[in-house]
């Protein structure tokens, strides 16, 4: 008798055993599957130009759509609908109503209109520091300071938009200015806030160029280490005092990548942008996240020379004549490669890509250089060119830039910007689909030759100016 009134308990016995014993993931949302509905309609976006419309809900619904749609299967509850200002150019297009709320009920259909219209964006920039030899404006991910970096050898911290009285890092004894030479940018580890490391790129007394590896303060976030410091490398650089590249990176690989100019000289006479076995003239990509003294950097496996006996390890790419400024956004490296005397060009392709010949010194953007025909074949041609133009109208030595990820102008993302030492202009285009599209002129003050840009930690670009002025690029306030 008990054991068969046992046997009639059991199943019960169990939902409870089950019930209490749930796992840690109970607490958890856990989308509900419904029948609810929400109908987007958009109206008056050019054809083409796609929307950016956020739909966010009930146990972590999250969706982005760009055109006109149902949303179906949905969990009653309430929808927040967000439109983002798009750009075409310099238009941009904005909703009437950006937030919305959609109220789903079982077996209902929410019915949101969003409508857009256009007005024109215009871009400013805004002084924000001025520091005589300034030449580049970094920061690590996230942080709401400022580093710039000072061609003499100097690094200066700016914070709340102020200038700290004492420089983060001083090398001036080590540094050569010596023409295009000097302190020219600086990098940080991706994991700069667990082991402090920092990287800098410059000329010494001997014209060589130089990596080194430095360490923040453990008692003072605002000063560097002044002996914590290792050799990287080291690459000679005979000869002229020109072309010496400058940026040094970190990839989203995490491996350091900088970009080496060619030895100087009209017409690459040394011929090292096509050796591979020279490191100038091109991008290299080193391993550098377990750096000590006896091996500063590492080749990476994937590196394409890796392990080649005549060709140098450290090299990602070749080709190049003076990459004075490269970026990568996301999977994507965009290249800005300084030309000779009639193209300059912006080489764009994936972060991945090893072993591309950019073309320099058999090609001056896509035409032959100092040739009527040449061969091609295995060279990668730019994306993006400019002819220099009669008395150099439209420039004579490009500036490359960033694309922009920042959150204060949401319609600029995914552009490209750039200037021109001789042009002093602010230009974008936006890459997409594999072409260069919505090119666009910025008016924006005259403030002499554009030397540099500058990323914050949040995104955000500045123009860096031959006379040491660092501007933020800003939306023009309406009249």
């Amino acid at each position: 008798m008990f054991i068969s009134h046992l046997r009639s308990m059991l199943p019960a016995l169990a939902l409870v055993l089950l019930t209490a014993c749930g796992s840690d993931d109970d607490d958890k949302p856990v989308p509900q599957a419904g029948n609810g509905a929400v109908t987007i309609n958009l109206s008056g976006l050019p054809a083409g130009l796609p929307a950016v419309v956020r739909i966010s809900g009930p146990a972590s619904y999250a969706r982005t759509i760009g055109s006109s749609q149902t949303l179906s299967g949905l969990a009653p509850g309430s929808y927040t609908v967000s439109a983002d200002s798009v750009l075409s150019g310099n238009l941009s297009w904005n909703a009437s109503a950006p937030v919305q709320t959609a109220v789903v009920g079982a077996d209902t259909t929410s019915v949101i209109n969003v409508s857009y219209s256009s007005s024109t964006l215009a871009l400013n920039v805004r002084e924000v520091a001025s520091v005589n030899g300034a030449i580049f404006l970094t920061a690590p991910g996230g942080d709401t300071r400022q580093f710039i970096v000072e061609r003499s050898g100097r690094i200066h911290v700016m914070q709340d938009g102020a200038l700290l009285g004492t420089p983060f890092l001083d090398i001036r004894n080590r540094v050569s200015v010596s023409g295009e030479g000097g302190l020219l940018s600086m990098a940080f580890h991706p994991r700069y806030a667990s082991n402090g490391w920092f990287f800098i790129y410059y000329t010494d007394a001997a014209n060589n160029i130089v990596i080194e590896r430095h360490s923040v303060s453990s008692g003072n976030r605002n000063l560097a280490e002044a002996s914590a410091v290792l050799e990287i490398i080291r690459i000679p650089h005979p000869g002229a005092t020109n072309h010496y590249g400058g940026l040094v990176s970190f990839g989203p690989d995490g491996m350091l990548y900088l970009a080496t100019g060619d030895g100087g000289g009209a017409g690459d006479p040394q011929g090292n942008a096509q050796n591979p076995a020279s490191l100038l003239g091109k991008m290299l990509r080193l391993d550098v996240n377990d750096s000590r003294g006896a091996q500063p950097y590492l080749i990476p496996p994937s590196n394409p020379f890796a392990g080649q006996s005549a060709r140098r390890g450290e090299i990602w790419a070749l080709g190049l004549r003076n990459p004075w400024r490269y970026a990568f956004d996301g999977e994507r490296l965009y290249i800005a490669d300084v030309g000779q005397g009639k193209r300059e060009e912006v080489d764009i392709v994936g972060a991945n890509q090893g072993g591309l010949n950019y073309g320099w010194n058999v090609m001056e953007g896509t035409l032959c250089y100092n040739a009527a025909l040449c061969n091609r074949n295995g060279l990668t041609l730019p994306a993006f060119e400019y002819e220099h133009g009669s008395n150099k109208v439209n420039g004579c030595s490009i500036t490359g830039g960033f694309v922009y990820r920042g959150k204060a102008i949401p319609e600029l993302a995914g552009r490209y910007f750039y200037s021109d030492y001789c042009g002093g202009y602010l230009k974008s285009f936006l890459y997409k689909d594999n072409a260069v599209t919505e090119q666009t002129g910025w008016t924006i003050p005259d403030i002499d030759a554009v030397q540099s840009f500058g990323q914050d930690g949040e995104g955000e670009l500045y123009l860096i100016a031959a006379t040491g002025k660092v501007y933020r690029i800003v939306r023009a306030t309406k009249p």
